[in-house]
């Protein structure tokens, strides 16, 4: 994926953002927060989009705002938007993170990479030196 235009993400909280223990919160799954973080300094919307309500939303929200998160909507496909039950439930994004896709869920240092297109830097490893050196091919 190659995406130029920023976009709205909606993303999971239970088993995607933090290890599934509902009701309760989960430990935070490995680059979840960083990752989040660098998507939103890229300019992507974030909305947490989660089965949770009432009190159980409140404190999943408040995790996320103590880890350094405050989404760009909760539960809505923008802000302001109002509850209607005459209008579909389902939000608009342009991508869904979540643990119930076919598969499951990716590494979040996976799914930054699919999303920004980047190729992790690697190190080239450098030829050690030693007795049996001289016997090396050299490129």
């Amino acid at each position: 994926m190659n995406f130029l235009e920023k976009m709205v993400i909606a993303i999971d909280f239970d088993g995607t953002i933090v290890e599934d223990a509902y009701p309760r919160i989960g430990k935070p799954r490995i680059f979840a927060f960083e990752t989040m973080k660098r998507l939103q300094r890229d300019g992507h919307r974030l909305i947490l989009w989660t089965y949770r309500c009432g009190s159980k939303l409140d404190e999943a929200v408040e995790f996320c705002k103590e880890n350094g998160i405050t989404f760009y909507a909760v539960n809505n496909s923008f802000p302001e938007e109002q509850y209607n039950e005459n209008v579909s439930r389902k939000i608009h994004a342009d991508l869904f993170i979540d643990d119930r896709n076919i598969g499951g869920v990716l590494g979040w240092g996976e799914i930054y990479q699919m999303i920004t297109n980047e190729v992790p830097k690697t190190q080239k490893k450098k030829p050690k030196k030693g007795l049996f050196s001289i016997f090396q091919k050299r490129s």
